[in-house]
Order: C-alpha cells, then structure tokens, then sequence
C-alpha cells in the first residue's frame, strides 16, 4: 500500500468519525421540539399559550408535583393543523419539568407502522437502541401498560417510543433521569404519608360535616323560631 492510499485511508476515516462527533452533538436529548427539560411551569406555560392555573397539582409535599396538560390543536386560533400532536402532558418536579409525554393524534398515525414511528423519531434523536422484541413497560413507569418500541437518550435523559394500551396510540416520553429519581422518590413518600393521615383526615371530614350541619340546624332554628306564629 502506498503513502497516498494510506493517507487517503486516514481521511477518510477521520471524516467518518467527524461527521459521527457533529452528529451526536447535534442531538439534543433534553428537549422535544422547543419544550427542554429542566424548564419552569411558567415558561412552558408561555411557550404553550396554557393558561398555569389549570395545572393539576398532584403532590405538595415532600415535593410540589404538577401536570400541566395541552392540547395544541385547541391553541391553533382555529386555523387547521395538521400537527400529529394530539395532547401533551409536562410533569414538573419543585417547577422543574422532568418529564414530557406525547400522545400523537391516531387519525394521524392511522397506518403507521412501529418501524415508521422509529424512522419518523430517529430523524430527531438519532438511532434507537429497539429492544430484540417489543417488552412491557415496567409496572407503572408510565402509567399504563404501555409497549416499548424504541428507546433513545444517554446517561442523563430516556426517550422512549410506546404503544399505548389506553387511549390506544403512539406515545412518546421525554425524561430526566436525575429529575425522575427525585419525583419517583418524592411521590412514593406523599402516598405514604396520605395513608398514614387518612384515618385523621377522614376524622376531620366528619368534625367539619357534623359542625355545618349543626349549624345549618342553628340557623333554621332561630329563623323558624322568629317567624313561626301558631
């Protein structure tokens, strides 16, 4: 082999692994679209047009947990989309958005197959890591039995490509490892201490029911008393 087939050889090898560097570089596994993970209620709610109030509050303590969901087509000014968006779900940990799910619309994907759903995201995210065979997601990882079809990310962020069982669709999920680790752990307590106080709050219902209606009886008392004339 000659000097120039040897260096030509270099060369090409070099751009290879260039292109490769600009490549995963250029993939952004924080983020779906323009919504980055990490983002506060408020600027997603901006970015979204959603009006902040009707986040659901899911959690207070140990850790503030809120759903802020949105549907884009309902932001469209009335004007037809033809985005394959059905409703997006943010879940924020302490107003840090640590997860996003997509529900993509099924008269949008009707036909679809997994593979197409694959190419369709790998264009954004780069190869999937596609499991030998499709496998449940864990036990309420996502709240759903959903299939696993696809999964994309590094060490700090999973995207995964599901089948949903219920509403049955395509669905994608956009996470923070660390955020997630924080409000797995952090819902786990809040159902521990809502079991704990139930019985005290469920005693506390019934104080509240019996005053009002003691009251209620009170009032009806001293306005029939005043007004009754036999």
């Amino acid at each position: 082999m000659t000097y120039k087939h040897r260096l030509l050889i270099l060369c090409t090898c070099w751009l290879l692994f260039l292109a490769h560097t600009v490549a995963a570089q250029s993939q952004s596994f924080d983020r779906y679209r323009e919504f980055a993970l990490g983002s506060s209620l408020a600027s997603i709610a901006k970015a979204t047009g959603a009006d902040p109030v009707t986040a659901k509050v899911v959690h207070r303590r140990p850790a503030v947990m809120t759903d802020l969901e949105w549907r884009p087509r309902y932001h469209s000014g009335g004007v037809l989309t033809t985005d394959p968006v059905d409703v997006m779900v943010f879940r924020f940990y302490e107003d840090q958005l640590f997860t996003i799910v997509v529900d993509y619309d099924r008269r949008r994907t009707e036909g679809m197959t997994s593979a197409d759903m694959i190419d369709a995201i790998s264009a954004s995210y780069g190869v999937s890591r596609v499991p030998s065979s499709a496998v449940r997601a864990r036990e309420g990882e996502y709240e759903s039995p959903d299939t696993v079809l696809g999964i994309w990310g590094d060490e700090e962020h999973s995207i995964s490509l599901l089948r949903a069982a219920y509403p049955e669709t395509f669905r994608l999920v956009v996470t923070s490892t660390r955020l997630a680790l924080l409000a797995s752990a952090a819902s786990a307590t809040a159902v521990r201490l809502d079991a704990q106080e139930a019985p005290q709050r469920e005693l506390d219902r019934q104080k509240k029911a019996d005053e009002d209606s003691n009251a209620a009886r009170e009032k009806a008392r001293i306005d029939n008393k005043g007004l009754f004339k036999p």
